[in-house]
């Protein structure tokens, strides 16, 4: 047996007992909280806005007051949009290069941490979230859960290629405490909740 075999051998024999996984069920159990609070709470904490609105034609009204949609470039995944964004064509990322505003659909959000899910399934260039000046989700409010333990429950056994919470806008800070927004990705995001 030669020196490799040896030490494999040596660490196969010498593995600790399996333990079991502890039991987090008590974590899953959330008792008459607003979600919908929470996530504004938090998300709201960490740089974002955060609208409640009950239809798409709010959200456009919304977007018209503080970006001039028709002067600048909008950009969605949603037909809903298409009074003031283009769609993206998916055949060349660059051409994504001038986009100020981006309207994107979410899974699901997390009241604990404020963040988003957003996967393959919605939206094929994984780039969309992280290209544009401004983002925009739109969030069912009704799709809003407590904790990462029950969106892990969501997304666990589901199968993607892509896939990434997103809170709040791209911020960066180095030791001299100067914070930048838009570092690495958009300045603002604005999530609507319907």
């Amino acid at each position: 047996m030669n020196s490799r075999a040896c030490i494999l051998n040596a660490v196969k024999e010498n593995q600790p007992e399996l333990l079991a996984l502890p039991d987090i069920t008590h974590l899953l159990e959330v008792e008459n909280q607003d979600l919908v609070a929470e996530f504004t709470r938090v998300i709201e904490g960490i740089g974002a806005k955060v609208f409640q609105v009950n239809k798409y034609q709010e959200i456009i009204h919304h977007l018209k007051a503080d970006f001039e949609t028709e002067k600048v470039r909008v950009v969605s995944t949603l037909k809903e949009f298409d009074e003031i964004a283009k769609p993206f064509s998916g055949l060349d990322n660059h051409e994504l290069a001038d986009v100020e505003l981006m309207i994107l659909p979410t899974h699901f959000a997390v009241a604990e941490n404020g963040a988003s899910w957003v996967d393959d399934e919605l939206f094929k260039e994984r780039v969309l979230p992280f290209i544009p000046q401004h983002l925009v989700f739109i969030v069912e409010k009704e799709k809003i859960v407590p904790t990462m333990h029950h969106a892990y429950q969501l997304i666990g056994k589901k199968k993607y290629s892509y896939g990434t919470f997103i809170a709040g806008p791209s911020k960066t800070a180095d030791i001299e405490q100067s914070l930048v927004l838009g570092a690495h990705g958009p300045r603002s995001l604005r999530v609507f909740l319907v």
